[in-house]
């Protein structure tokens, strides 16, 4: 079983419009809602890739039941901790050049108890676990040691995999990882400079393994990603698909390596599965992940090359 767990679960609207004008009137052409945050991202595209998906984290009261009809419609198990309040709601701006805008809230207080609550779930749920996957933001009163007590409180044989904005990850390293799965841009901040060659960005990522994680996937939108371990790496570029949306690419690679590393595959196919499962991803609107049929589709179209 794969457990992925969401500190900051979301409302998010996808706005599509002709271009962004700041400062003017902007109409809208479409509008899509859906219920998610990265972690609940990963659980849903591991059940469509028929993986047995578990998630947990904190949920708040006034849509609990939306994200449960959700889960429920894809196949995923659940289990929360709820606290009082809305989930946060998040923007997505997208315009008819594929350029996204984003504006994310914050979250509403999570207080200690439920924090320790969550906590002690997952200590329980964990002992069933191969993999455990923590992703995206913390709600308002959660600090970064969060993502280190979360990975802490598991058994040492769960492959632990992180996917977050440096302050979370740099205490995500300390529990010690299996992978992490920055883009571009977040591995420049990571090891503050610019990344400009294939040559670089292995280089960036030793200095990651180094700091305790076994493999980094970075992602390269369209150009592709890059798996290594500091020892063997690898490259696999994106097929040519018209791009709907970019929001829940990221999310669909990591549920994919996951799965595929579960699966025993090795980490070559694991990039190219990943980057199938996310260019997939790009072709739907919204946050509506990928379709089966076509991740597996572009998989037969791209190929993974030994740096």
């Amino acid at each position: 079983m794969i457990l992925s767990i969401c500190p900051n679960p979301s409302i998010d609207y996808t706005v599509e419009l002709d271009s962004l004008n700041v400062g003017m009137l902007n109409r809208v052409n479409n509008k899509t809602e859906t219920y998610s945050g990265k972690a609940l991202n990963v659980a849903m595209a591991l059940a469509r890739l028929g993986e047995n998906s578990f998630a947990t984290g904190f949920m708040f009261e006034k849509h609990a039941k939306l994200f449960e009809q959700k889960l429920d419609k894809e196949g995923v198990k659940y289990n929360f901790v709820c606290s009082p309040g809305g989930a946060r709601l998040n923007y997505k701006i997208i315009d008819k050049k594929s350029m996204l805008t984003e504006i994310n809230d914050k979250g509403e207080t999570v207080t200690m108890e439920k924090q320790s609550e969550l906590l002690s779930l997952v200590e329980n749920i964990s002992k069933e676990v191969d993999f455990a996957v923590v992703s995206g933001s913390l709600p308002s009163g959660v600090k970064a040691d969060y993502y280190y007590k979360l990975f802490s409180c598991m058994p040492q044989r769960v492959k632990k995999v992180a996917d977050a904005e440096w302050q979370n990850m740099e205490q995500a390293l300390k529990a010690g990882l299996f992978l992490i799965k920055p883009n571009l841009k977040e591995l420049e901040v990571y090891v503050k400079g610019t990344l400009s060659s294939k040559a670089d960005i292995i280089s960036a990522s030793r200095k990651l393994i180094e700091k305790g994680t076994k493999y980094v996937l970075t992602s390269l939108g369209s150009e592709g990603a890059i798996l290594t371990d500091g020892v063997e790496s690898y490259y696999c570029k994106s097929a040519s698909v018209a791009v709907n949306s970019t929001v829940g690419a990221g999310d669909c690679m990591v549920a994919t390596a996951c799965a595929c590393f579960n699966n025993g595959l090795p980490p070559a196919e694991v990039l190219r599965h990943s980057v199938a499962a996310g260019t997939a991803a790009i072709t739907t609107s919204g946050t509506n992940l990928f379709t089966k049929e076509k991740y597996e589709e572009i998989y037969t179209k791209i190929f993974t090359e030994k740096i």
